[in-house]
């Protein structure tokens, strides 16, 4: 008859929490393997929340649960047994009234599944089942427009001036003109309207 140790200490609950996973309607389990160099044999804890019942029930769930082990662990395997392997059942509230021989045949499928190697992993596959295909890879960046070079690059209009072309702008001219010389010494300068029939600002 194999031995089936209880698992205690938090931190191993934790890593068992990363390794396989087995679901029924009754329990969740959870299975990973220790260090190849550790002591061997199955290790086995509980974990049964207030969601699933009062203390009560949840330590009736738990007796029930310990007398299935103690039951399947008279039916496993000699290599089985003496795996390094630690296993986490998760109870749901279905095992407090689920029949006691269900609750054994969930065990005897679920530590043979939560205990198995894992597959090794292809080269090139990530963890997330897919290549480093293009398909698989993250999404191309676009890059930036490259400007030609040696040209400057185009300055906006100034606010509130019209765009206009060079043409118009040539034949247009100035505005205002400059003020005129006087004829004469100690004329004041005559000012040349401007497009508008006005003078400039200041004459």
């Amino acid at each position: 008859m194999a031995t089936i140790e209880r698992l205690k200490k938090r931190p191993d609950f934790l890593a068992t929490a990363e390794g396989r996973r087995f679901h029924t309607e009754r329990m969740t389990a959870q299975g990973r393997l220790r260090d190849p160099q550790a002591a061997d044999g199955l290790r086995l804890g509980f974990t049964i929340t207030k969601r699933v019942g009062h203390a009560v029930e949840r330590n009736r769930i738990r007796r029930r649960l310990r007398a299935a082990v103690s039951l399947v662990a008279s039916d496993l395997p000699g290599e089985l047994a003496r795996l390094p392997a630690d296993i986490v059942l998760i109870a749901r509230r279905p095992a407090l009234t689920a029949a006691f021989e269900v609750l054994a045949e969930d065990l005897r499928r679920a530590i043979p599944t939560v205990t198995r190697p894992a597959a090794p992993r292809p080269p090139g596959q990530r963890s997330g089942g897919k290549s480093n295909g293009k398909s698989g890879g993250p999404p191309s960046k676009t890059k930036p427009l490259q400007r030609d070079a040696g040209q400057a690059p185009a300055r906006p209009a100034p606010s509130g001036a019209a765009d206009l072309d060079p043409s118009q702008e040539r034949a247009r001219g100035p505005r205002i003109a400059e003020a005129r010389r006087p004829d004469g010494p100690g004329a004041a300068p005559v000012a040349t309207p401007n497009a508008c029939g006005g003078v400039p600002d200041g004459q």
